[in-house]
């Protein structure tokens, strides 16, 4: 069993990402288990602006920590319609509030059914548990 914090409410990806379905758009942040592995984030860079569209799979931005450099990945595809401006000036924010304050961005998915496609809390739980 995963010692890190994971959430009933959302999905996961292998690259350590959430998504959540918020009624309007599916937020994406950085899971616990990341934020433990990157140590102290000192910057979030999104590379895109709202209204593009995004790709599954494809890199959107970085998070730099004090210990390393890491992309950041699409869960889903769709229109990128939020991004957390307050990561700009406070990227800590990612490791005191990964689900809540932390969050990265928000996507109008071109297909809601994509959600279904990522990992379960169980599912993530096992990737976790396969790893250590």
């Amino acid at each position: 069993m995963s010692n890190h914090e994971i959430r009933d409410d959302r999905r996961y990806t292998s690259d350590h990402e959430w998504a959540l379905d918020d009624g309007k758009a599916i937020v994406i942040g950085i899971t616990a288990f990341a934020v433990d592995q990157l140590g102290d984030i000192t910057l979030v860079n999104i590379d895109l602006a709202e209204g593009d569209e995004i790709e599954t799979g494809k890199a959107f931005g970085t998070v730099e920590s004090v210990k390393t450099l890491a992309d950041l990945f699409a869960p889903i595809s769709g229109k990128l319609v939020r991004i957390n401006a307050e990561l700009e000036e406070e990227p800590e924010r990612v490791n005191d509030d990964c689900y809540g304050e932390g969050w990265l961005i928000a996507i109008e998915p071109s297909d809601k059914s994509q959600l279904e496609s990522l990992l379960d809390t169980a599912a993530y739980e096992k990737l976790l548990d396969d790893s250590n």
